[in-house]
Formats: structure tokens, sequence, C-alpha cells
């Protein structure tokens, strides 16, 4: 087993070193970058912002906490965000590399621990590591590249101007060279310059942004095996734990016997933990946990244990009769969340009324690495290793848990197996906390596949109601959306059932179709699990319906699907917040609309682009078809085209074309990964994703009965990216994709058989 790092014996001042990969080397021959050379417009900076005002702890451009520079001319940067297959741990330091003018192949990379005061925020979700990020990134190169130049000239005893700074060499007017580590030590004893004073790049001189040949810094040791996940982290004198929690979300055990767990060969002790529930943030579910020498004792002991539960308040909580709760709901008026125009007297005059409801259970994550956490707790601190996507959160958590001082705990963040969401949530982190304080040693606790879908935080379930008024003309006039769904605010506060403006503004409350009357309403929801984030978040269940519903509208008006799309977009227009209706509390993804607008037009050449990449409208045999959604979120807009087959009777996709506008394209290399992860997930939620309640108690287990598209049914993606410059913002990438998958699946399939389906999971047989 891979040594990792001993436990600190007091409060530490490392950095956490993953392993390093040789890394390809790039073209050699580029133009001279000279210090006085670069002509970015001097507003550029300005006008690109980092859109992280409702971050905690914002952004930090600090050279001096993010780069080093050895003798041997080794350039260390400190990646502050998570690596889940995003590839943010390669991108922001891949942009500082730019920028700075190093050389890849001469760069080291180091994961930060959780602290945010001092790297900025480190939530690696929301899609906004590259978005918030990546103009702090070029500052903090181009701080080095001018502090390398600035101390150089001292040397030289010439004007800064006539140094030159490209890949890793330093040169001087009258054929100076010399390289980064020779001028290391007195660089970062310059001045940190002000942004007024760097020569950025042009966007023609970037050598890597943009460029899309920049792999991720551990793919090598990923597919070797090598990479440091949290379950590969060993210490010495290790247990290991898995814990039995209560079925039901804010249930207890009334008594437990482990009498046969401690007969199993190698378990230790058994401890039980303190109980969480709804409204307590990430705190620990409880339940009764089993240490162990091993894993597979720990395990065993916990089958052996004869554990009472009380169920509380939610053991009566089923899906099926809460569904048609929801429904109900969904058929009266909700609370509005945007009125634009006269809804009523569109419907009043209306020829024709369509009406329909769409529906979609809860969702688990199932990253493949399902959580684990080490811990280890001495009278100096706490130290923990996670695959955690928040360890600010997971170390200020687990302090408050533990009544200690978050200086005195340190979470070292390993590499991620997927995360989705479920991993910015620390109770895992916390439960080997706490083990670890009570036995007095190293602890890991582990969650098996059957822990991760049974005690998740899971994405919510909804129900959507959309009625469209039709005038005589066969248009569009009013349109009336009721959403009601259990709100991830349950997971923070006392339930009111209401939503937050977050969830309204993912593609409720933002629909930017071009009509007249537009009303959109919430329903009361009360939530009876936690509810967390899931990648796209509400997104989901909004595109979902809506994406369905224009595929029901095109049947009901003998329309072409992708005509009816376009009509409803409209022209090509900026949407005006206050024409439209839209809440003065309007969540747009924390950006200001100024600077992030709802652009029509790019939604519509995102549908474009999708269906001519896959040769929509051409003659298919019977039993296929071609479906298309699009849907704008996190600030980028992406279209879908899923060909649907039938084959003996299965609902199979060979085929999806995904079109993404992002704005500005920093590593076309990760967007193409991020686009082909969003489609398979999507087509998982499409077809198999269904977490179901009974009395409480999740019913599904594991990949048998909550199942993931496998290697007979995966599609091959093709992805299209809208082409853009530097100064059009660069948006997310890492969420957007999924949410027009399920909806483009669902109008394939009505194309290949005349069948709709409107509740989610659909299921895979035809």
């Amino acid at each position: 087993m891979l040594k990792y790092l001993e436990p600190m014996t007091e409060p530490p001042n490392r950095e956490v070193h993953l392993a390093k990969v040789t890394r390809r080397g790039f073209l050699g021959t580029a133009g001279v970058f000279a210090l006085a050379a670069y002509a970015m417009p001097a507003d550029a900076f300005e006008t690109y912002p980092t859109g992280a005002t409702e971050m905690p702890h914002g952004v930090v451009d600090d050279p001096l906490v993010f780069v080093s520079i050895d003798a041997d001319g080794t350039v260390t940067l400190v990646a502050h965000r998570s690596e889940m297959g995003t590839g943010s741990r390669t991108s922001i330091p891949m942009v500082m590399a730019d920028e700075m003018e190093a050389d890849w192949d001469r760069v080291r990379i180091v994961q930060a621990p959780g602290d945010e005061p001092k790297y900025g925020n480190q939530d690696t979700d929301g899609s906004r590591s590259m978005r918030h990020h990546i103009q702090a990134a070029r500052k903090i190169g181009g701080s080095v590249r001018t502090m390398l130049a600035r101390a150089a000239a001292a040397e030289w005893g010439v004007d800064p101007a006539e140094v030159t700074v490209e890949m890793h060499e330093i040169r001087g007017p009258a054929g100076q060279t010399a390289g980064f580590g020779d001028f290391a030590e007195a660089a970062m004893a310059q001045p940190v310059p002000a942004h007024d004073e760097i020569a950025y790049k042009t966007e023609d001189q970037f050598r890597y942004i943009g460029k899309g040949e920049v792999q991720i810094t551990d793919l090598h040791d990923i597919t070797t095996g090598a990479a440091v996940y949290g379950a590969d982290v060993v210490l010495d004198g290790m247990k290991f734990a898995v814990v039995a929690r209560p079925p039901v979300v804010g249930g207890r055990a009334t008594s437990h016997d482990a009498t046969e767990t401690l007969a199993v060969p190698g378990v230790e002790s058994v401890h039980e933990l303190p109980y969480g529930g709804l409204a307590m943030k990430f705190a620990p579910l409880g339940g009764i946990a089993v240490v162990a020498s091993n894993t597979w004792a720990a395990i065993e002991g916990r089958r052996k244990l004869k554990v009472e539960w009380a169920a509380g308040e939610h053991g009566s909580y089923t899906s099926g009769p809460y569904m048609d709760e929801m429904i109900a709901t969904s058929e009266a008026p909700g609370m509005p969340a945007r009125d634009q125009g006269d809804v009523d007297s569109a419907f009043a005059n209306a020829a024709k009324r369509v009406v329909r409801t769409y529906t979609q259970a809860h969702i688990a994550h199932i990253p493949m690495e399902p959580p684990a956490a080490i811990a280890s707790y001495t009278p100096q601190g706490l130290e923990i290793w996670a695959p955690v996507q928040s360890p600010y959160t997971a170390r200020t958590d687990t302090a408050a848990a533990l009544d200690l001082d978050p200086e005195k705990v340190r979470v070292n963040v390993t590499l991620l197996g997927g995360g989705f969401g479920r991993k910015s949530k620390g109770d895992f982190v916390t439960e080997a906390a706490l083990l670890s304080r009570e036995v007095g040693a190293p602890v890991r606790v582990q969650w098996t596949r059957e822990d991760d879908v049974k005690h998740s935080f899971y994405h919510t379930i909804s129900a959507e109601r959309i009625e469209a008024a039709i005038n005589a003309d066969g248009r569009v006039t009013g349109w009336l959306h009721r959403s009601v769904a259990p709100s991830i605010l349950s997971t923070f506060a006392p339930d009111n059932g209401t939503p937050m403006p977050l969830e309204q503004g993912m593609g409720l409350t933002d629909v930017p179709f071009d009509i007249a009357n537009i009303r959109c309403e919430s329903g009361k929801a009360f939530a009876h699990t936690r509810i967390g984030w899931f990648r796209a978040v509400s997104n989901l269940p909004h595109a979902w319906a809506i994406g369905s519903f224009v595929g029901d509208l095109a049947q009901e008006l003998g329309k072409d699907q992708k005509q009816m799309w376009l009509d409803l977009i409209g022209a090509p227009r900026t949407l005006d917040p206050k024409a439209a209706g839209l809440p003065d509390d309007f969540w747009n993804y924390g950006e200001p609309m100024a600077e992030f607008p709802i652009e029509t037009g790019r939604l519509a050449h995102v549908l474009n682009v999708a269906a001519d990449g896959i040769g929509y409208g051409k003659d298919l045999p019977e039993g296929e078809g071609i479906g298309l959604a699009v849907h704008r979120s996190f600030v980028s807009y992406v279209a879908c085209a899923a060909h649907v087959k039938i084959v003996d009777g299965r609902i199979t996709v060979p085929q999806m074309h995904m079109a993404i506008d992002c704005g500005f394209c920093a590593n076309p290399e990760r967007v193409k990964s991020q686009m082909e992860g969003a489609a398979v997930m999507g087509m998982t939620n499409a077809l198999h994703s269904g977490i179901t309640f009974e009395n409480g108690a999740v019913v599904e287990s594991n990949f048998h009965d909550y199942d993931v598209v496998r290697s007979d049914n995966y599609p091959d993606v093709v992805t299209h990216i809208v082409p853009h410059p530097f100064e059009v913002h660069a948006t997310g990438v890492g969420e957007p994709g999924a949410p027009p998958v399920a909806p483009a699946i669902a109008n394939g399939l009505f194309v290949a058989t005349g069948e709709r389906r409107r509740a989610l999971p659909m299921g895979t047989q035809a």
C-alpha cells in the first residue's frame, strides 16, 4: 500500500505533494516575448470579472502564495482546487505557467491543503474554477515573469523593458542569458508588481492557453495505478472503521448488541457516534461504528451488529405517495417566481391549451470512489487526508464538531475518484476525526457502495407542470410553469418548504423563450431526506421538463422539433431582466447580468451546431430517431443531439453530439472530456437513476438495483466547441453539459417509437 504522509506531531506548515508525472514537451519555436511587447488593451483585465463576489474568501492572486522556483529552475505551482476529472488541478496552473513563460516540462504541481484565508475560495463546484480564477492565474504568472525580468535587469544593469522572458529563459539586450533558477531567489524577493505594471500576453502569444495540448498532470499516475486517492493513504498504526447509520434520516439506535461483532477476528472496538438529521448542514448521521485492524473485519463486524432503530419523524416517507402529493401541489397556484405580461389573459383567449407534467426521482451521486477519510488526532492537533471538493469547509466543520481551533486542523486533499457535489459535504471526514479522537490512533472511515447509495445527500425529487396557451395561428402566447421540489436549504436551516432563488434561477425563472406572457411558480414541498447539490443541481428537472415539453408541443402543433425550439427561442436578443419579469433576487450563478447576460442567439446557435453535426433531418430506419434539447446553465449554452435506436426492445444511444458555448475556451481537452462525461452521466440519469424511499429508508443499495450506463450501451460522443476570443468571458463547463441530455433522449425516443415518457428515470426497455 502506498505510503503517503506521516501524522503530524505539531500543527504543520507544509505543502502536500502528490506524485509528479513527466509531461509532454511542446513546440519549441515561438516568437520571442519581450517584457514591453505584451499589448493586451489596458482595460481588458478589468472588463473580465472574477465573478467571485458570492464566494467565501474570494480570489487570491499573490504569486508568493502560489509560486516557488528552485535553484535548478524547477517551477512549483500550487493547485488550490480539487481534482476530480474536471482538470482544475492542471488548467489553473497551466494558465500561470503560460503567462510566466515557464516550460511545462519543468513545472511541478503541488496540492494546497484546506486554507481559504491563504489561497482564496477552494469550493470546487458550481463550474466556476476557470470562470473565477483565470484572470488571477494570469496575474500570478505575469507577476513572476515581471519579477524575473526585473531581477535580471538589476543584475545586468539594464532597463527591465530590454529583458525578454521566453520558455524558461531570461535574455538581456547584450546577449546575456540565464535560467529561471539563476534569479529565483532575487526574483521572489522583488516587490510584487501591481496589475498595471504587468505587460500581459495577447491571445496570439498564448503558448498553452486555448491550445488543448496539455493533458491533465496526473494522467500517467491515474492510468498506471500510482495516483493517490483517499483510501490509498496509509499511516502507521492506522485503524479501519465502518459505520452502521440510521436507515432513516434523523433516526437513532435505541439499543445495540455488539457481542458477535467483537468476536470477529480483527475487530477492536465499537462506538456510538452522535446523531444528526436535517437542518444540520453536513453533520454525520451518527450510528454505531466498528473499528478494526482491517476493512474486512470492520465490514464483517458491522454485519453481525444487532441494532434496534427508532425512525423518527421521517419514518413515513415513501416515494410514491409523496410524488402524488407533489403532482397535486403543481396543479394549484404556487408562489410567484417570475411574472411577465398577462398570463391569465393569454390563457383565457387561447384557441388551445396544452398541459403536461414531468417528474424526476431522487438521484444519488455514486462516484466510482465511495467516500473515505483518514484522520489522525493527537494532543497537538488533527490532520486529515480526504478526497474532498471543499477542504476548508471540511476543516472548519470538523473543527467545530470536535470543539477545536481550526488552526489546529489540517485537511490534505487527495485526488477524487469522482465527486459531482457529494464530496463537497464532509460528513465522512468528521466521522473519521471523531473516531480517531475516541480510539487514540489514526482511523480510516470507509464507506461501501451500499453506504453511499443509502446515506447520501440526494438530488431533489421534483414534479414540473407546464401549460402553454396556443392562439389560432398555432403560436405560443402564454407559458405557465409550476415547479415543486424540496429545497437544498432544508439541509442548512429549518425547512419552510420553499425553494431558494438560487434553485429557481436554474432553468425555471430564466426560461429564454420569446413568449409575451410567462409565469413561473413554486409549490411547497418539505424535505424528508438530506438534499444536496448534484451535478447541474436544479437545472436537471427544469431542463428535463422544458425540453420534453418542447417535444410535446411540436407533436401537438404538427411541427418539426428543431423548428419548435427555434420558434420558441426567437430572434437573437439579450434578455432584459426587468422587461422579462425576472425577480429582483434572480440568481445568475453569482455573476452580474451586465457581464453575463442571457443571449438567445448563442442558445439557438449551439442547437443548430449539434443538429447539423449529427445530421438532423436525415432518413433513419424504423425504430431510430434523433432528439434535440438545449439549455443555458452556469452561464454557458449547451445543446445535445441524441441518436436513439431500439435494439431488441432496448433503448440504446449509439451517438450524441454535444455543442457548447462556454465563452473563451482555456483548455479544449478538458472541455471535450467534460462533455463526454456529461453525456454519459446524463444518459444514466435518463435511463437508470432513481432513488426511492419506503418508510423513510432508501430501497436501492448497489449497482444491481441502481444501475449506470455500461459499455454495451455507451454512446460515441462528438463535442463541438464554439470558438471565441479571450475577451468573451470564460464560463462554466463541468456541469452545464448534463441538463439537455435526458430531454434529448426522450425526444429521440418519441421519434423512434411514438411513445412519450415523462418520468425519470425512463427505464431501458422500449
